[in-house]
């Protein structure tokens, strides 16, 4: 009854997941990645990862990925580590194995126990276009804070 409970189940198998585009263990890349399909980074990515909103399309950071820059998808999952701001239009999951170090602005979340998140979590409405400027949190903190003082 108060076992420990097994589960099989996880988001970054492959056979659960459709990636069109895989970043290699090896693979190190410099620049903005604009994608068109979903993809699963195993590797290291330096710049911003960027999907359209209007796309159904994943960003998978596999255990041994990282990125080191912004990304914004509509599906988010981070096994590895960010170090960035992450957007997801729909939801992201931050599983046990995960170091996130920046801002999280999701619809929908899920955190597995263990993971590591040095950042401020922002719940959005799904329909929220994302803004690019740095101030989003502070911009959030002060309405946040003037809908207190004021109700």
């Amino acid at each position: 009854m108060f076992g420990k409970k097994k589960t099989t189940y996880t988001p970054l198998v492959m056979s659960q997941e459709k990636f069109d585009t895989l970043i290699g263990r090896h693979a190190e890349i410099h620049g903005c990645l604009r994608l068109q399909e979903s993809v699963r980074i195993d590797g290291k990515v330096v710049g911003n990862i960027e999907a359209p909103k209007d796309a159904a399309i994943s960003v998978v950071i596999g255990p041994n990925g990282e990125v080191q820059g912004d990304v914004l998808a509509n599906r988010i999952i981070v096994a590895g580590k960010v170090a960035g701001n992450i957007h997801a239009f729909e939801r992201v999951e931050i599983m046990a194995s995960a170091l996130v170090q920046g801002d999280i602005k999701y619809a929908s979340m899920a955190v597995e126990h263990g993971a590591r998140l040095l950042g401020l979590l922002l719940q959005v409405d799904a329909s929220d276009v994302p803004s690019r400027s740095g101030q989003d949190a502070h911009e959030a903190i002060k309405k946040a804070q003037t809908s207190v003082s004021n109700g």
